[in-house]
């Protein structure tokens, strides 16, 4: 029987154009229906908010080719320092003492969004369908057949894999009926950009304080992008400031060790909530990225356990497609599920126990949360372990996260 497609992906942001791209040269024939053109200005997964890539991420566009073309537009991170202000509790991660040219590097989303169409134009096997919307799923034995609205006309399609990119309000995910367990946490995130006076120095700050953690990430010379999590209760208030005011209650939280805060760029918010999909296949649907599981963004791991998602499917799929097996076949997407899941679990259940940790403000945790830090800083065998769990380097890795082409 004939498909329209072998792959079809719902969702072109950064997750599901990266799959796209891994797979442009398999073989497969691959659709990616997505609501915003991928050339718009207003493109919302392609825009100025800083991504922190991890140095496996790092690895996983290498093993795409495409490291090439972000390497002079990136600002590596030489040193993490972790802190809690106010407290004796700090750790520092240098790349030196890891083995690696840097920790991971930033950049923003417009940059890897561009580098990602970048390479989708020039693959034949990959359509993109866009502005289109999903408008119904039927459910077959051997396909799904969707239907969507490509810029106001309907079009009936069929694919041999539907796989659901499309985030943490993901509608694929919900009309396959995949329960998930979401998390509150009562508080959002501020995103924006600001210039200091002094150089960073290519240090990367995670500043845990008693309004919420900020993460202080390296942008240029005298540039840094923020991520603040606050109570959301305490939301409206620092919205309303005007830009002095908003960089004074920054500076009082964060503290000095970049000089003075000299101006801030747009300020954007959103509310953080951990989502996670019990499971992340279904028949003839995977999930990958936040459609899969969505995270507070303490320690910058969302978009990296995301690619690995990417990595992992892309390799088993790969495979199928030289062995001229069916890519939707419930061996392969078992085998899918079963090898991200002690990764994923290993990250939510860091990243949720970290948020929960310094939020509580009981002095005995907090003595013995700092006692930590610095045991941590001084223990060279910890250290190298949670170094490895940051940087996307613990458990078994998928082809392109060790830098190698599919």
């Amino acid at each position: 029987m004939r498909f329209d497609y072998d792959l079809l992906i719902i969702g072109g942001g950064l997750v599901g154009a990266s799959l796209a791209c891994a797979l442009g040269r398999s073989g497969l024939r691959i659709g990616v229906v997505e609501p915003v053109t991928f050339d718009a200005q207003q493109q919302p997964s392609y825009d100025d908010r800083a991504i922190a890539l991890a140095h496996g991420s790092q690895r996983i566009f290498s093993g795409m080719g495409l490291w090439d073309r972000l390497a002079k537009q990136v600002t590596p991170i030489a040193q993490i320092h972790v802190s809690d202000r106010g407290r004796f509790g700090f750790t520092r991660l240098r790349h030196e003492e890891a083995g690696v040219s840097a920790m991971g590097y930033i950049a923003t989303a417009r940059l890897l969004g561009a580098v990602l169409v970048g390479r989708l134009s020039e693959l034949d096997q990959v359509e993109l369908l866009c502005p289109a919307r999903l408008e119904g799923v039927r459910r077959a034995a051997d396909a799904i057949h969707v239907e969507i609205d490509v810029d106001g006309a309907c079009r009936s399609l069929s694919t041999r894999l539907l796989v659901a990119a499309d985030g943490a309000e993901s509608a694929v995910r919900d009309r396959f009926g995949i329960p998930v367990t979401v998390w509150d946490y009562g508080q959002s995130a501020i995103v924006a950009n600001v210039s200091t006076q002094l150089d960073h120095k290519n240090i990367a700050y995670e500043r845990f304080t008693a309004q919420g953690p900020i993460a202080m990430l390296p942008m240029g010379v005298r540039h840094c992008a923020i991520v603040w999590s606050v109570r959301s209760d305490r939301l409206a208030a620092l919205e309303m400031l005007d830009d002095a005011g908003f960089l004074l209650a920054l500076q009082d939280n964060f503290g000095y060790r970049l000089g003075r805060f000299e101006a801030v760029g747009k300020r954007a918010s959103y509310a953080l909530r951990l989502v996670r999909a019990h499971d992340a296949v279904g028949p003839r649907l995977a999930l990958i990225g936040n459609a899969a599981h969505a995270l507070h963004p303490i320690a910058g791991q969302g978009f990296n356990l995301g690619l690995r998602d990417v990595a992992a499917l892309a390799e088993c799929l790969a495979e199928a497609a030289r062995a001229g097996a069916d890519p939707g076949n419930a061996p392969l997407l078992r085998r899918y599920a079963e090898w991200r899941r002690h990764d994923q679990g290993r990250v939510i259940a860091f990243t949720d126990g970290l948020t929960r940790l310094f939020a509580n403000p009981l002095l005995p945790v907090a003595l013995l949360r700092d006692a930590g830090m610095l045991a941590l800083d001084v223990l060279p065998p910890a250290k190298r372990l949670f170094e490895r769990l940051t940087m996307g380097r613990v458990g078994r890795l998928p082809r392109l996260a060790r830098g190698l082409p599919l």
